[in-house]
C-alpha cells in the first residue's frame, strides 16, 4: 500500500501544470472541460482530463494505472466526458447546479451521435472547483467513474 501511495504522489507531482487552472464556478469548470484540447495532455498522464479532476479522483486513476499491465487498457476504456469511444459533445447544455458546502452537482446534456445526460459531482479544492465523479445514470449500461475505478 505504501508503494502505491508513493507512486501516486510521484505521478501527480510529475504533472504540476495540472493544478495550474482554478475554476471559480461549477459552470466555468464544465465549460472548460468540454472545450479542453486533449492534445495538451502528456501521453503518460493517468487520464487526459487530469487537470480537471479532484485529488481523490486523480488518485483512483493513478492506482488503476499502477495495477494495469503495460500492454492492457485500464478500467476506463472509453472517454467518460463524452460517454463513448468516439465522437464529440455537441449542443452542450448545463442543468441547474445544486451546491451544498464544498460539493456541487449538476447534469450535463449534449449530443454524441445520440442524446447523452451525464451527472457530475464536483468538489471545491485547489482554489476552485474540480470533478470528483462523472456518472451516466441512464440505460442498461449505466456507469459511475469512481465505481469503475474501484473507488466509492
Amino acid at each position: 500500500m505504501r508503494i502505491l501511495i508513493a507512486l501516486a504522489l510521484l505521478v501527480l507531482s510529475a504533472f504540476p501544470s495540472f493544478a495550474a487552472e482554478s475554476y471559480k464556478t461549477p459552470e466555468a469548470l464544465i465549460k472548460a472541460l468540454y472545450a479542453y484540447d486533449l492534445d495538451k495532455t502528456p501521453n503518460d498522464a493517468p487520464s487526459p482530463y487530469q487537470p480537471f479532476f479532484s485529488r481523490g479522483l486523480s488518485k483512483l486513476f493513478v492506482a488503476d494505472r499502477a495495477r494495469t499491465p503495460d500492454d492492457e487498457v485500464g478500467a476506463i476504456d472509453f472517454d467518460p466526458v463524452i460517454s463513448g469511444q468516439d465522437g464529440k459533445a455537441t449542443k452542450l447544455r448545463l442543468g441547474p447546479v445544486t451546491t451544498k458546502g464544498e460539493r456541487a452537482e449538476l447534469d450535463v446534456f449534449f449530443t454524441n451521435f445520440e442524446p447523452v445526460v451525464l451527472h457530475y459531482t464536483l468538489v471545491r479544492e485547489k482554489g476552485g472547483w474540480t470533478v470528483d465523479d462523472i456518472e451516466n445514470r441512464k440505460g442498461e449500461n449505466a456507469w459511475g467513474l469512481r465505481e469503475l475505478l474501484g473507488g466509492h
